[in-house]
């Protein structure tokens, strides 16, 4: 599961760059995302759209089918990680859903202290250990030009490929 606030941008743009990273290596890897603080039913925004078509290895997905997502309890429940966008987002899923709190991190903090010598749960467990911090966080293009969503998204870019390559690294032992 990836979360941002809006659902609109950046766990949009991260979703999408874990599922191509993933099929890309022939893993499985079941991807929704949802945000903190939704309007319902909203599209992604053109300017998501198009800082994702600006990155060339993502290739031409179909991104119009996009709708925003409120976070709910059922979500927490089948993901079996939830990855943040900011310190903001894990403070959220950890006070609404207590019993997620060993399965929600920041993303920047999960490619910093993850181990890649540990499966999943146990990466979870070491990296949920620490306190999230804002100067790790993914800013929010939200309000920003297209400059704002092209950094954000070449920002999330390389957070998703080591996310995804720790994944494979840990898996695969």
């Amino acid at each position: 599961m990836t979360v941002c606030t809006g659902n609109v941008a950046r766990s949009v743009m991260l979703g999408s760059m874990l599922t191509t990273l993933g099929e890309g290596g022939g893993e499985q890897w079941h991807i929704r995302t949802a945000g903190t603080h939704v309007t319902e039913g909203l599209a992604m925004s053109a300017r998501t759209r198009d800082a994702l078509l600006a990155i060339a290895d993502l290739g031409e997905h179909r991104y119009g089918a996009h709708r925003s997502h409120q976070l709910a309890d059922e979500d927490v429940t089948w993901a079996d990680v939830i990855l943040a966008s900011e310190a903001g987002h894990v403070r959220f899923v950890r006070e609404r859903f207590d019993h997620a709190t060993h399965r929600v991190v920041q993303l920047g903090q999960f490619v910093r202290f993850a181990p890649r010598d540990l499966m999943l749960d146990d990466q979870l467990l070491v990296v949920a250990r620490h306190e999230p911090d804002v100067s790790r966080d993914v800013i929010d293009p939200a309000g920003g030009d297209q400059n704002a969503y092209d950094e954000c998204a070449r920002q999330l870019w390389v957070l998703a490929q080591e996310c995804a390559a720790l994944r494979v690294s840990s898996d695969g032992d």
